[in-house]
């Protein structure tokens, strides 16, 4: 029985822990939090962060593991690549990972190589920014580099906002890095989904569209994703030859990825985000509605060298979303409630740990979501007009 560990076990992480333990792997899990509803389906659990990468090492080489999985985390994914590397273990590049892991690195990278990206450059002092402001064309994107779900992301249309986006920017990265990169002005809506390379080949990809919250102070708070894509197949044809020459470029092997792009109205494509993990919210499980395809075993086989040969292409039917359940106001959690029609015509999941009495916030971005749903729909029509009406379906109440 292959010893396999798996790097956190939140309430997303639980399905690629199932899986595993389904599959017949002998589970480990790790993370500081041993409450993690994950942890009670595993074997074992050791209390160990996911971004100690020394420890996490230190952690594999006692448990004698033949793979490590970072299902779902950008914070695990260089730690899983580091470990499986140094250990001899199945794994994409370390220094790879990484690249894909930082928005800082991964700009640089994609400008030395032709791919297209905006202007942008890093700095860990606002001061620094401050002096090369005027070089940029406004509006510009402030972003901390090591972030996820748009937490701590801003769009700066005035000088006058830079120190306090900066300090948002790096009140969320762990690296203390923050990113200022010029506005990509859209033609259509962003590009969202998960793709999956087997031994370096782009062998599966599920893209749909990404939405937002028109109520949120951001411009730019996610509220989820929803298939098929309205993008003309010439923008995806296009995108996933970029992905190719990406996953070519950088060695990646077999994993999974999280897919972040926009198509400009300059007609360039451009590639935000390529994280070597699973998407979070969960668009895997989206996905295999969509499509029939379940990447979760696939991402734990791969970790664990196993054979991925058989993932093939398979389109999108249906009308599918998620949907990031949040508050209006800030408050005490006081439960849930969801329109009689929507639940027998639309509602396929609710996941959830949120409980009555817990404290939830104005939704601002993915750190305040309570919950997350999958949903279908009978058309293109109904699946954007529900989305744009959500809250007359899904009523959240605080107290």
């Amino acid at each position: 029985m292959k010893r396999l560990l798996m790097l956190g076990g939140s309430l997303y992480q639980t399905y690629a822990i199932k899986a595993a333990v389904e599959m017949g792997y002998y589970v480990i899990t790790c993370d500081y939090l041993p409450d993690n509803p994950g942890h009670k389906f595993a074997h074992e659990y050791h209390n160990v962060s996911t971004t100690d990468k020394n420890a996490v090492l230190e952690l594999a080489a006692q448990l004698k593991i033949d793979g490590i999985v970072a299902y779902a985390s950008d914070p695990a994914a260089p730690t899983a690549a580091f470990v499986a590397e140094k250990l001899g273990l199945p794994t994409s590049p370390y220094k790879s990972v990484e690249i894909l892991s930082k928005k800082h690195l991964f700009r640089k990278y994609l400008a030395e190589n032709g791919f297209n990206v905006p202007k942008a450059k890093s700095y860990t002092r606002f001061e620094d920014a401050e002096k090369d402001i005027d070089s940029f064309r406004l509006p510009v994107m402030v972003k901390p580099v090591d972030s996820s779900g748009s937490k701590g992301i801003n769009k700066l249309t005035d000088k006058s906002q830079l120190k306090a986006f900066v300090e948002d920017a790096l009140s969320y990265s762990r690296d203390k890095i923050f990113l200022i990169e010029e506005f990509i002005v859209k033609d259509g809506p962003q590009i969202s989904g998960d793709a999956f390379s087997v031994d370096g080949k782009l062998v599966f990809h599920c893209l749909g569209n990404e939405f937002y919250s028109s109520k949120a102070d951001k411009d730019f708070a996610p509220l989820g994703e929803c298939w098929p894509s309205i993008m003309p197949q010439k923008v995806i044809d296009d995108l996933t030859a970029d992905l190719q020459r990406l996953i070519t470029s950088l060695g990646m092997k077999s994993t999974a990825y999280n897919v972040e792009a926009i198509y400009g109205t300059d007609g360039k494509v451009y590639i935000l985000e390529f994280g070597a993990r699973s998407g979070g919210s969960l668009i895997p499980q989206v996905t295999k509605y969509a499509t029939g395809v379940d990447m979760v075993p696939y991402a734990v086989k791969a970790a664990a060298g196993d054979d991925c040969s058989d993932l093939k292409m398979q389109p999108v039917k249906g009308f599918w979303s998620n949907y990031m359940v949040h508050a209006n106001a800030t408050g005490k959690y006081d439960g849930i409630e969801f329109d009689g029609k929507f639940k027998v015509q639309n509602f396929v999941d609710y996941v959830t740990d949120t409980k009555p009495g817990d404290n939830v916030h104005k939704y601002r971005d993915a750190q305040d979501c309570i919950g997350e749903l999958i949903l279908k729909y009978g058309s293109m029509e109904e699946m954007f007009r529900v989305i744009e009406d959500m809250d007359k379906y899904v009523k959240v109440r605080v107290k």
